[in-house]
């Protein structure tokens, strides 16, 4: 069964303060994940943490090589935003769940069904095929 994003959702999450997880954001300006951090952080306030195979900081926020990293008793994970492409989500997802974040959000074009369905199965919220950036001027963001 296709997925289809629940709008109280998706505004309980970009209006709600927390922390972000931004899977695949890096220092490339030329990628999306670049400037829907700057979204996420500066204009919806949310504390991002940039996770990305290299570990490198991004926007001067530590960065982190997976989900694992990141210490959770000083950020525990409200969202894992995932810029990866619908190969690699499943495992982002299991990642996700493991580390108990609270939702996951797919981007555009991004989708694993059976990953989805162990994402709501843990109790996850679940956005997908969606961008916070474009979301953003339904709640004034």
């Amino acid at each position: 069964m296709a997925h289809v994003n629940d709008p109280a959702v998706i505004e309980r999450l970009m209006r709600t303060k927390g922390t972000w997880a931004i899977v695949g954001l890096t220092t490339n300006q030329w990628r999306s994940a670049f400037d829907v951090a700057l979204y996420v952080r500066d204009r919806m306030g949310m504390e991002i943490i940039p996770v990305n195979l290299p570990g490198d900081d991004v926007h001067g926020e530590k960065g982190y090589r997976s989900l694992a990293e990141i210490p959770h008793e000083k950020h525990p994970i409200d969202v894992v935003d995932c810029f990866v492409n619908s190969q690699k989500v499943g495992a982002v997802i299991d990642q996700a769940i493991a580390v108990g974040a609270k939702a996951v959000w797919l981007q555009l074009g991004v989708f694993d069904g059976a990953a989805v369905e162990r994402a709501q199965a843990a109790g996850l919220d679940v956005v997908v095929n969606s961008c916070p950036a474009r979301e953003g001027w339904h709640y004034g963001l």
